[in-house]
């Protein structure tokens, strides 16, 4: 063998997307590559030269890719690529590259990504993330190619659902009777009822049971006295993965398909929620089906812990963390909500009053994958000042029952206290909003941080409109007090890029977790932090997963899509990350211990790295930051 081949072989098969190669792949490509060597300050290439049929890979130093005006636009060390989207663009190089420390580089030629990289299907993957997220140098020319770059990359084994193309259909002025009969005949669990071809309501076996075979209704009465309307409907390119999240969503069974996925165009399908168990032989459902059925805290425990199990397949069949954590957080709210009923039940009496129970933090994100503590609030609408301690001391009995009974199932209690048995933490609207226009007009770092918290919030169960009351009142005291979204950024960069001067990794320094890196403060959350700011900069209220704020300020701010997608594919990645050291430690997967780690994970955080700094300049700009630092 090849000495100097072997030393290329031996390097190139930590990193992706050569790890995934086999050795033959491998093998041939190190013995093809040139080494490139390159002093201080010299250029590997530059604006306007033509672009040469090769790719490049880091093997030491750090490489800096420069617009004309001499500004840095990336920093390219150990294990990096670059160059590939110049290769794939053809024409002329966009960027200069030059080497800002003295360095040895590796050139692939295109012969070689085309024989064995783009051949093998992880390594193509891979690429594809990578070229996807790595977007702060992309040209106006490359829109299209990127879009459907991504699309491919992140969606493409996500099956679309194969629903029924023949739905079965009344009209309004059709009895229950005519319906019933018309279902027996066609052997269905459903008939929607159309106007003109557009879907207006939907009638399941169900409603015959609850709403006929209870007398509260009669066949002879027509299908709009028993139909539910509106119906939720979804164009007919619908996944299963879409399909799933939306039946857990609305509590439904069926999803009617349209034209253009509106309850405005022509019916096309239906699809059942048998259809989507056939398909994806997923035990999801079944779960929500036990968590509903239970009847104590120790049965939801042993249903969480299965979900745990549902988890780890779902990264094994690589299935995108966005769907994972967003149906996961789903079974949880289910929990939530038969835990919540089943306090209910132990107290002397009902509610005395409408409330609404708020998940925080990252299940308020709708990002809890793994078994954290439990961050939450209660509401409850407002009382007349003789009936409010009363009232009060009812829903932190309540709030009591449950928090214990959430621990049971395993969420631990929030060391903190950020738990609706805190008298802090249950309040009326009213108390609510004066609390929050406290932490507005005093922002200090307290208030700051019981405002980030309490601003990622999900209604989970009770009256909506009292959680829509609470975030009018939010918003109010926001725009009257401008400064505060300013303290907010200048609180969303107190973790900078967690990389040293040198490009080590920063790690904790003392206690527990000494020497470990905690993935969660130092990588997630500044970016969780940056989403949030942004959004709320907009004011913009109902949007609260981090992942779609950042979707959202993409469409709200094009000029800045670049930045926004790579903060997107780094969360992806840190996500799926944080929630793999978890399932196979036992723990909340926070605090990493990176001897542990291949070459290739860590080179794989810290490009995540890279979209922490990228947004938080973005935020220094826009609210004037530097000079507050």
């Amino acid at each position: 063998m090849n000495t100097i081949a072997a030393r290329i072989y031996d390097y190139l098969k930590a990193f992706p997307p050569f790890n995934v190669l086999n050795r033959k792949q491998l093998m041939a490509i190190s013995e093809a590559v040139d080494v490139i060597y390159l002093e201080h300050q010299q250029y590997l290439f530059e604006i306007g030269q033509p672009v040469v049929n090769h790719f490049y890979v880091v093997r030491d130093g750090a490489i800096g890719l420069f617009r004309a005006n001499d500004t840095l636009v990336d920093e390219c060390d150990e294990g990096d690529i670059f160059g590939l989207r110049a290769l794939l663009r053809k024409g002329d190089y966009k960027l200069n590259s030059k080497a800002i420390e003295e360095s040895i580089v590796y050139s692939i030629s295109s012969e070689l990504l085309e024989t064995y990289i783009t051949t093998n299907t992880k390594a193509s993957q891979f690429l594809m993330a990578s070229f996807a997220s790595n977007t702060k140098a992309k040209n106006a020319d490359d829109d299209d190619f990127m879009e459907a770059l991504n699309r491919s990359s992140e969606y493409t084994y996500l099956q679309t659902a194969d629903y029924s193309k023949n739905p079965v259909t009344c009209t309004l002025d059709t009895t229950v009777k005519e319906a019933a009969n018309i279902m027996t005949i066609k052997h269905v669990g459903s008939i929607v009822i159309v106007n003109d071809g557009k879907p207006i309501g939907i009638i399941t076996d169900k409603d015959l049971r609850t709403k006929i075979a209870t007398g509260t209704k009669t066949i002879s009465d027509n299908v709009s006295s028993i139909m539910s309307s509106p119906v939720i409907t979804y164009p007919e390119t619908i996944t299963v993965a879409e399909a799933q999240i939306a039946m857990l969503k609305h509590r439904i069974t069926h999803l009617c398909i349209t034209k253009d996925g509106t309850n405005q165009s022509a019916l096309t399908g239906i699809l059942s929620e048998h259809d989507i168990i056939v398909l994806r032989e997923n035990n999801a459902s079944a779960l929500i089906k036990e968590i509903k059925r239970s009847h104590s805290a120790e049965q939801l425990k042993g249903i969480r812990q299965r979900t745990e199990q549902l988890l780890k397949r779902y990264l094994g069949q690589d299935i995108p963390i966005d769907f994972m954590s967003r149906l996961i957080s789903a079974i949880n709210d289910a929990i939530t909500q038969r835990i919540i009923g089943l306090a209910i039940a132990k107290m002397k009496k009902k509610p005395p009053v409408k409330f609404a129970w708020l998940a925080i933090g990252s299940q308020g994100r709708q990002e809890q994958l793994l078994m954290t503590d439990q961050d939450n609030a209660l509401v409850f609408e407002d009382v007349p000042e003789t009936d409010y301690d009363s009232t009060k001391s009812y829903f932190l009995e309540l709030s009591n029952y449950i928090n214990n009974d959430l621990e049971t199932v395993g969420f631990e209690l929030c060391p903190a206290q950020m738990m609706s048995n805190n008298p802090k933490w249950c309040n009326s609207v009213s108390e609510w909003s004066q609390q929050f226009k406290r932490w507005i007009t005093t922002p200090d770092q307290d208030n700051l941080m019981l405002c980030t918290i309490f601003f990622d919030y999900e209604h989970v169960y009770g009256d909506k409109a009292l959680v829509h009351q609470l975030s009018e009142h939010i918003f109010e005291h926001i725009e009257a007090h401008d400064i505060f979204l300013t303290y907010l950024g200048r609180n969303a960069l107190q973790n900078p890029p967690p990389l040293s001067f040198f490009r080590q990794f920063l790690v904790e320094a003392d206690g527990e977790h000494k020497d470990q890196f905690d993935i969660k403060a130092r990588a997630m959350m500044p970016l969780v932090d940056a989403a949030r700011l942004l959004i709320l900069s907009h004011n913009i209220k109902s949007v609260n997963n981090t992942l779609e704020r950042y979707e959202k300020l993409i469409e709200l701010e094009p000029q800045n899509k670049d930045t926004y997608s790579f903060c997107m594919e780094a969360y992806k990645n840190l996500l799926r990350f944080r929630t793999k050291q978890g399932l196979a430690n036992n723990d909340s997967g926070r605090f990493i211990d990176l001897e542990s780690l291949s070459k290739g994970n860590r080179l794989r955080l810290k490009r995540s790295f890279k979209a922490v700094k990228a947004v938080q300049e973005l935020i220094k700009t826009r609210f004037k930051l530097s000079q507050l630092l």
